[in-house]
């Protein structure tokens, strides 16, 4: 912190400067009020700054937060959502003691993607009253509660508050893309507070706010409603688990050199929830968008972050009633352009075309956070990502029927031998997915006398592969044929062995190390059947 703190300092304000609006926007969103995001946005922020892994995490209320928020609030009210919030913090400390944060890394982008298009849809979406100048009916369902503003809009006409919110949300898309370093979110509020001021239109406003944060305490939460809201607690844990991870690896990826320790971030979020709970604000997470302002500002320390913190602080202080005084109708603009600029239509492009299976995912994915919630929507993006990365893989496994080496045996040997011996190799994983396509084709081979079945590229066995392969085996020595196995990996013996099927092989000399080998063994046995003379060798 004392190695650049000039830059720090800098990054810090600019910060600031861009979550204030976010900060009271998310806390109107999510039920609570502007106070309760901005009192989450100091506390997290410093709190997660000195206790997290990430030197440039930047925390606070998010939008993806705010989706998993509404609900609780519309159910429980404000005290559920704090208890809720104090819960997820003993959670995410767990995983922090479990060492649980490097499992994100297996999340597939796809899922990633699916998940932040259908979050922003839905902070869309949850901004259309407010923009709209009409007051929000209540309801779980963001798509029929925009739908109902959008009719009251229809009947009675605000164009004062539609103005308001589409003049921010224009002027910081168009703004934000040709002058990106300019915090066109809080100029374009400021602006718009100053025309409400002028002008005396009647036009709703956050309203008063305190001057300082409250005393930490006990008494904003509802305890005695733990056990039904334990599963909410768990689904905001893995968010802000998620998406705080997400965040510093998006932070790591912009430096050179930086790298976050995952347990250690999932520790300090663990602690800034805990503490956020005790001070009325609502759950925090990493920032991706103030997490991407502070490293292009050139943060390069804890103290950037930190320096957000008190700079937020500071304007709860000093500039409180003027924060009051800031139209509702603008931050709604503000979390509009906020959820436009979430997708990155580049990478949903590039997905699309990868594959359909990708494309699959992604639109599964973001549909099911608009139609449930975020957590069911992840978990059925993983089990759609995993199910088709499975039918890969039974796809990519083969069996081969090789020809024997006609340099090895005399002419006539040769023609006798290929007559009575077949050889299959399998390439690719003998997994449950693939070992009943492929292994059942071996029971239909033509009549012969015996099969040579090499292992040697076989990625990986199963116990279901190994089943599978045993009632193969049985099938066929049932018609008469001898099976003889060759190259299998040492590392591939544990799923033979637990059916009794290496033994079996062992005991009655079917098991070889090579090739050759096992085809010498299937000339001398069919010798012994006389089908074939002695090798003059």
């Amino acid at each position: 912190m004392r190695r650049r703190p000039g830059r720090d300092l800098l990054a810090g304000l600019t910060v600031a400067v861009v979550a204030l609006p976010l900060a009271l926007g998310f806390g109107v969103a999510s039920g609570l009020g502007a106070s309760a995001g901005l009192a989450t946005a100091i506390v997290a922020g410093a709190v997660a700054a000195i206790f997290g892994g990430s030197n440039l995490q930047v925390s606070g209320p998010t939008g993806a937060m705010t989706v998993v928020l509404v609900p609780i609030a519309h159910r429980h009210g404000p005290a559920g959502v704090l208890t809720v919030g104090l819960l997820a913090g003993i959670l995410l400390l767990g995983l922090a003691f479990l060492r649980a944060g490097r499992a994100v890394r297996y999340v597939p982008v796809p899922v990633v993607e699916g998940f932040t298009a259908g979050i922003a849809a839905v902070i869309f979406l949850q901004q259309v009253p407010a923009a709209l100048g009409v007051h929000a009916r209540d309801g779980d369902k963001v798509a029929l509660v925009a739908w109902e503003a959008v009719v009251d809009f229809a009947h009675h006409p605000d164009w004062t508050a539609l103005a308001i919110a589409a003049g921010v949300a224009v002027s910081m898309l168009a703004g934000s893309r040709r002058w990106p370093t300019i915090p066109f979110s809080l100029l374009a509020v400021a602006v718009a507070t100053i025309v409400v001021a002028v002008g005396g239109g009647e036009v709703a406003t956050l309203g008063a706010l305190p001057a300082t944060l409250p005393r930490p305490s006990l008494g904003f939460l509802d305890l005695t409603a733990v056990p039904s809201l334990a599963s909410a607690a768990v689904a905001v844990a893995a968010l802000a688990a998620l998406e705080s991870l997400l965040s510093a690896s998006v932070a790591d990826a912009m430096t050179v050199g930086e790298r976050h320790d995952p347990d250690r971030e999932l520790f300090g979020q663990g602690l800034a929830n805990l503490a956020v709970a005790l001070f009325g604000g609502v759950p925090a997470t990493g920032a991706i968008a103030r997490t991407a302002v502070n490293v292009r500002s050139g943060a390069s320390s804890r103290l950037a972050a930190l320096t957000h913190a008190v700079t937020l602080a500071a304007i709860m202080l000093v500039a409180a009633p003027v924060v009051a005084r800031i139209p509702l109708a603008a931050l709604a603009g503000v979390l509009l352009a906020t959820a436009l600029r979430m997708v990155e239509i580049s990478a949903v492009r590039a997905l699309a075309r990868a594959s359909r299976s990708d494309a699959a995912v992604l639109v599964l994915t973001a549909g099911a956070t608009l139609a449930f919630d975020l957590v069911v929507a992840v978990l059925l993006g993983l089990a759609a990502a995993g199910a088709l990365a499975l039918r890969q893989i039974a796809r990519s496994a083969r069996l081969e029927e090789v020809p024997l080496d006609p340099d090895d045996h005399h002419e006539a040997e040769y023609t006798l031998l290929a007559e009575h011996i077949v050889v299959y190799r399998i390439d690719g994983p003998m997994v449950f997915t693939a070992a009943h396509r492929f292994l059942s084709e071996l029971s239909e081979v033509a009549p012969i006398r015996v099969l040579v079945l090499r292992l040697s590229r076989v990625s990986t066995i199963d116990s279901t592969g190994a089943t599978v392969l045993r009632n193969v085996i049985d099938r066929l020595e049932h018609r008469g044929i001898t099976v003889y196995l060759c190259g299998l990996r040492p590392e591939h013996t544990g799923p033979l062995a637990a059916i009794g099927l290496l033994d079996r092989l062992h005991g009655r000399g079917q098991m070889f190390d090579s090739a050759p080998a096992a085809i010498r063994a299937a000339r001398d046995h069919l010798h012994v059947l006389e089908l074939v003379p002695t090798s003059e060798s």
